[in-house]
């Protein structure tokens, strides 16, 4: 479409709402009104009605301590409502169900959005311990096990594109060890680290596939505990689950 037929079918309170949905979702923190208005260089007044809107539909909401907007999970709700997402949890839920049971640890399977992986189900650890990651949860995916292996198990030209996209925020050091562990992943079939943000647990991620390639990362945060699982044998489960959704969705 040419500038010219694009700017005639501008919708200037649309393109609004967008530039609020999307600078909250790349925002770090609950953002003011005030802040949103500097950001997107538009007057208080001028937004002050469109969020009131989103704030009244559910798209966004006051954080916990009030101190500014956050984006709810309704968006992310109507993402996964689609056909592709729909047909990944109703394969994967019962088979995660199983595997939680099987060994008494949490899981949770994660796709990519655009530099970022997000939580789209998971499945709590039986029993009175366990560490589990909420539904909507989101980062990016150099800095993740799940975001790792959404990127190591990609096709040559997928990732080419991926690593445009998230090169430029890492330093040559920190990609360097990135690419190396994707390749170790791919070599070993799954990859394994220690959790970079909560001491005593272990991330084990496999890629889940289907007939396109690979679509989510299946993941147990792995924690010991008194005669419990190994975690060798938390990872065989893992990998044996994984490798099921995977041959149920066509991969």
């Amino acid at each position: 479409m040419s500038d010219k037929a694009a700017s005639k079918y501008r919708a200037p309170a649309l393109e609004k709402g967008l530039d609020v949905l999307e600078l909250l979702a790349t925002a770090k923190s609950p953002m003011t009104l005030s802040q949103i208005s500097t950001r997107l260089e538009r007057s208080v007044s001028e937004l002050f009605r469109m969020v009131q809107v989103l704030e009244s539909r559910g798209y966004v909401g006051l954080s916990a301590n009030g101190d500014g907007f956050d984006l709810t999970n309704k968006l992310f709700s109507l993402g996964i409502s689609r056909g592709p997402s729909q047909n990944l949890l109703a394969t994967a839920l019962p088979m995660m169900q199983a595997l939680s049971e099987e060994t008494r640890q949490a899981c949770h399977i994660a796709i990519a959005s655009d530099d970022r992986m997000v939580v789209i189900a998971r499945i709590e650890a039986p029993g009175d311990l366990g560490f589990s990651v909420r539904v909507g949860y989101q980062r990016p995916l150099a800095q993740t096990t799940s975001g790792l292996v959404l990127y190591a198990f990609q096709k040559a030209k997928i990732r080419d594109q991926w690593r445009k996209l998230l090169r430029p925020g890492l330093t040559d050091e920190a990609w360097e060890t990135f690419e190396a562990h994707a390749e170790q992943a791919v070599d070993q079939g799954h990859y394994t680290a220690a959790s970079g943000y909560i001491d005593g647990i272990t991330d084990i991620s496999c890629p889940v596939i289907n007939d396109v390639g690979v679509i989510a990362a299946l993941t147990m945060p792995w924690i010991h505990v008194e005669d419990g699982i190994s975690l060798e044998e938390a990872l065989s489960r893992l990998k044996d689950s994984a490798r099921a959704i995977s041959k149920t969705l066509g991969g």
